[in-house]
């Protein structure tokens, strides 16, 4: 179930952010929640890493590569330090 937030901003910042988001046919609660969404998105690290090691995962299985292959290559750069 969504929640609330609640954010204290001056009254002209907030009527012209309301009628700039109804300019993009949005009410402000929906542009806030977009906006947030977004820069959650753009800024979460856990995400940005799952998607990476996601990518590395397919190209290194479409070049015939497997686990143990990456856990040898990990444990001999590392021995290389």
């Amino acid at each position: 179930m969504p929640s609330q937030m609640l954010i204290r901003i001056s009254p002209e910042i907030k009527n012209r952010f309301i009628k700039l988001s109804r300019m993009e046919g949005k009410n402000a609660s929906q542009k806030l929640r977009e906006m947030i969404e977004e820069y959650v998105r753009e800024h979460d690290i856990a995400s940005f890493a799952d998607d990476l090691w996601s990518r590395i995962s397919k190209k290194t299985a479409s070049r015939g590569k497997t686990r143990k292959d990456i856990a040898a290559a990990i444990r001999e750069s590392r021995r290389d330090k």
